[in-house]
C-alpha cells in the first residue's frame, strides 16, 4: 500500500506575512493515490465515527473512479458544508481514528479527500442538489447561523419545510465567520457553502437578535410551528485574577471577531483597528488559543507565546495546528498558569506574574489536574494578552425566556432523544447545549434536531 499523502502547506516564512491559506489542498494526483488506499471495508467503522454519518467509503470510491461530481453529491446527502469540514473538522479524533487501514498503518486522509471533492465542485462551478421543490405550509425558525443552525436549516429545507434562519450579526455563518482565521478557513468558502444552503430554499435574515429584535413568543405568533435555537457559545471566560481589566487584554472572542469578521488585519482599508504590542501571550491551548497566537504573529508581533497550565500532551488543539504554530515560531510556556496581570504607568498590561504547575491525578476532563508549586512564582513580559480558556453558552435567549430549563453553566437543557427544551416546540443544539465544541459536533446536533423537529411536526 502506498504511503499516506501529505497535505501541501505554504512555507512558514512566507505564510506568517499574510492571511492567505496555509494548507493548499490535494492535487488530483494526490487525491487519486490517497483514495486508492481505502480498502472498502465491509463494516466501515469510519462512518460510525462521523457525527453526520457520511458514507465515506462510497465517496472515496467515486473519487478513485474520477467521478468527482458523484463524489460531492454523495457527501452532500449527509453534509451540506463539506468544504468547511474538510478544512476544520478534527478527523483524526473521529472518522480517521477508527479507520481500519490505521489499525496496522496510517489511516486514510478522509478529511483531505472531502476537501478535494468540495473544492473541485467550487472550482468547476458545479451546483449539486439545487432544485425547486414544493414547500410544506409549515414554517420553522432557526436561530443562529453557525454550523448547527445551517445544518438544521438545510436538512429541514430538503424535507420541504419553509425555513427562515435568523442571525444577530450582519453576516451569516456564526463562528465560521468570526471565530476561525482566514488562513485556516477562507471566508469565500464559508459564503459559498451558505449560498448552497440558501439555494435549498432557506431564507436568512441578518441583524435579527432574537430575544431583543423579536421575542420567541412573537415568532410563534408569526406562524412558526417550531423553533431551533443554535446560538452557540459566545460568552468568553476569564481566569478571575487581578489586573484582567487592563488595556490590551483581550478575550479571544473579541480579538478574533475584530480580525476575522471586521477585517482588522486590513486596516485602514476597513474601519476596525486593533491595538497590538510587541510581546503577545495567548493563554490556553485549544484551537482558539492557537488561532489567536498565529493571528497575532501575522499582525506584526515580535514574539508570541502560548501559556498553558498542562503539558503539550494534554493540549486540546489539533495536532496539525500545534505543528503549524511551531513551524511559525510560536513559543510555548508549559506547566505555567497566570496569577496576576501587572500594569504599566498608563494602565496597559506590561507583565504577567505566573506560577509553575505540576500534574496530579486526572480531573473531570480526564486530563491530569494541574497543581501549583509553592514558591515558584515568576514574571514574563507581555504587552498584549489574549485569553482563550473557554467560552460559555450565549446567554441572550436563555435570559429572555425564564421558563427555559438551564444547566449549571447556563446551557440550555434538552431531551437527548428529541432535542426538545423544557418548552414544547422549542428545540436546541450545538454549543448552546454542550458548551464550546467542534464544528462537526454542532453539525451532528443540527442534523439530529432536524429529524426530531420533523417527527414532532408530523405527530403534531
Amino acid at each position: 500500500m502506498s504511503e499516506r499523502q501529505k497535505m501541501p502547506n505554504r512555507k512558514p516564512q512566507e505564510r506568517i506575512k499574510d492571511f492567505e491559506s496555509v494548507a493548499l489542498g490535494f492535487s488530483e494526483e494526490q487525491a487519486l493515490i490517497e483514495a486508492a488506499r481505502c480498502i472498502q471495508c465491509k463494516k466501515p467503522l469510519c462512518v460510525g465515527g462521523c457525527p453526520v454519518d457520511i458514507d465515506i467509503p462510497a465517496f472515496i470510491e467515486l473519487i478513485k473512479k474520477k467521478d468527482y461530481e458523484a463524489a460531492i453529491k454523495k457527501i452532500k446527502e449527509k453534509n451540506s458544508l463539506p468544504a468547511i469540514c474538510g478544512r476544520v473538522c478534527p478527523q483524526e479524533d473521529q472518522c480517521e481514528k477508527v479507520c481500519i487501514v490505521g489499525k496496522k498503518g496510517v489511516p486514510v486522509s478522509i478529511g483531505a479527500l472531502e476537501r478535494f471533492a468540495a473544492d473541485w465542485e467550487l472550482a468547476t462551478c458545479q451546483k449539486s442538489e439545487i432544485r425547486d421543490q414544493k414547500k410544506l405550509l409549515v414554517k420553522v425558525a432557526v436561530v443562529g447561523s453557525g454550523p448547527a443552525g445551517l445544518t438544521c436549516a438545510g436538512d429541514l429545507a430538503k424535507m420541504g419545510y419553509d425555513v427562515i434562519l435568523f442571525e444577530s450579526l450582519h453576516i451569516s455563518g456564526g463562528v465560521l465567520m468570526y471565530g476561525i482565521p482566514e488562513f485556516r478557513l477562507p471566508k469565500k468558502i464559508v459564503q459559498a457553502e451558505i449560498e448552497y444552503i440558501k439555494n435549498l430554499g432557506v431564507q436568512i435574515k441578518t441583524n435579527m437578535v432574537i430575544g431583543k429584535s423579536m421575542t420567541v413568543d412573537e415568532l410563534f405568533k408569526e406562524g412558526f410551528s417550531a423553533i431551533f435555537v443554535a446560538t452557540g457559545a459566545g460568552l468568553p471566560q476569564f481566569p478571575g485574577i487581578p489586573g484582567e481589566n487592563l488595556n490590551r487584554i483581550y478575550s479571544a472572542n473579541e480579538f478574533l471577531t475584530r480580525v476575522n469578521l471586521m477585517k482588522a488585519y486590513k486596516f485602514p482599508q476597513y474601519d476596525t483597528p486593533i491595538n497590538i504590542g510587541s510581546d503577545v501571550v495567548a493563554i490556553g491551548a485549544g484551537n482558539v488559543a492557537f488561532d489567536s497566537a498565529r493571528v497575532a504573529l501575522r499582525l506584526g508581533a515580535r514574539s508570541v507565546t502560548i501559556v498553558y497550565r498542562r503539558t503539550e500532551n494534554e493540549m486540546p488543539a489539533r495536532i496539525e495546528e500545534i505543528e503549524n504554530a511551531k513551524e511559525e515560531g510560536i513559543k510555548f510556556k508549559l506547566l505555567t498558569a497566570p496569577i496576576r496581570f501587572i500594569p504599566d504607568e498608563k494602565g496597559f498590561v506590561k507583565e504577567i506574574e505566573c506560577i509553575q504547575m505540576e500534574l496530579g491525578e486526572p480531573d473531570e476532563s480526564r486530563r491530569r489536574r494541574p497543581i501549583p508549586k509553592k514558591g515558584s512564582e515568576f514574571v514574563i513580559k507581555a504587552d498584549t494578552v489574549i485569553v482563550a480558556i473557554g467560552q460559555s453558552p450565549n446567554p441572550l435567549i436563555p435570559h429572555a425566556m425564564p421558563l427555559l430549563k438551564l444547566g449549571k453553566q447556563g446551557n440550555i437543557m434538552v431531551d437527548t432523544e428529541t432535542m426538545m427544551t423544557s418548552i414544547p416546540g422549542i428545540f436546541a443544539g450545538g454549543d448552546i447545549v454542550t458548551g464550546a465544541d467542534t464544528v462537526i459536533s454542532a453539525m451532528g446536533a443540527g442534523k439530529k434536531a432536524a429529524v426530531a423537529i420533523d417527527k414532532y411536526l408530523i405527530n403534531k
